[in-house]
């Protein structure tokens, strides 16, 4: 049965545009047919993430107003197959989305993928909640930094009144920091309050993949490349342990 999962945070800067498009590339990678939503409207990025951003020409509210259809609109990565990307358009439009219409596309796009990821803008507004209310699952992605664990606290009090699954994913780690600030990703996890679904290193090569305009998988092997594939690994439903940071 497919899944829909939103990937949020509770403030910007997380890197969760970078793990939604990398986890994405991933779960297509093992065999599985995956659709990215940006649901970022006016911020859109993850097009970039994808290496789309010259191919991605309608987004999810022309699918909605009836302008052209799901199948159209999401645009397939003409090198990882059976990974497509249905982007966010570049602003507001006119009228507000009814979330019964975001779950009826859902609904829709479930028939044809495994696997549906929303990027979610940060924040709790009406683009936080516009992506959480059709999906199934859901993952908060955080930095170690105070701010960020509280905002992902807040976060996750507001999906747990509609989502049973929620997971964390501690992002951007540097491992000589968190020794000199004395947290561990365990802190993290108790801050959150939320299970852990991956950990992933702060990796210069995520915006060098992302500046040239290529998925991380195909640009990298290690690292946190190798830390998305954990992530997506653990989503089908298989145990691999937790990388080993130094």
């Amino acid at each position: 049965m497919a899944t829909a999962i939103v990937v949020t945070s509770g403030k910007g800067g997380t890197g969760k545009t970078s793990l939604t498009g990398g986890v994405a590339s991933c779960l297509a990678a093992l065999g599985n047919r995956v659709l990215c939503i940006d649901m970022d409207v006016g911020l859109r990025n993850l097009d970039l993430s994808l290496g789309l951003s010259d191919r991605a020409l309608m987004d999810f509210t022309d699918v909605l107003e009836g302008r052209c259809s799901l199948e159209r609109a999401a645009v397939p990565h003409p090198v990882i197959a059976d990974l497509c990307l249905l982007t966010a358009p570049v602003k507001p439009p006119v009228r507000a989305v009814d979330p019964e219409e975001m779950r009826a596309l859902l609904r829709r796009a479930r028939q044809d993928y495994d696997y549906i990821l929303m990027d979610s803008p940060a924040g709790l507004g009406p683009g936080f909640q516009l992506a959480a209310c059709g999906a199934d699952r859901a993952i908060v992605v955080s930095t170690t930094d105070a701010s960020a664990l509280r905002d992902a606290q807040r976060t996750v009090s507001v999906l747990r009144t509609t989502l049973p699954r929620i997971h964390l994913v501690v992002n951007r780690v540097q491992p000589k920091l968190m020794r000199r600030l004395h947290t561990t990703i365990d802190d993290a996890m108790d801050t959150a309050g939320l299970p852990l679904l991956g950990i992933v290193p702060e990796d210069p090569q995520v915006m060098l993949a992302a500046n040239s305009a290529q998925p991380l998988i195909l640009f990298a092997r290690k690292g946190a490349a190798v830390a998305y594939l954990n992530i997506a690994k653990r989503l089908t439903g298989q145990k691999v342990p937790l990388m080993k940071l130094r």
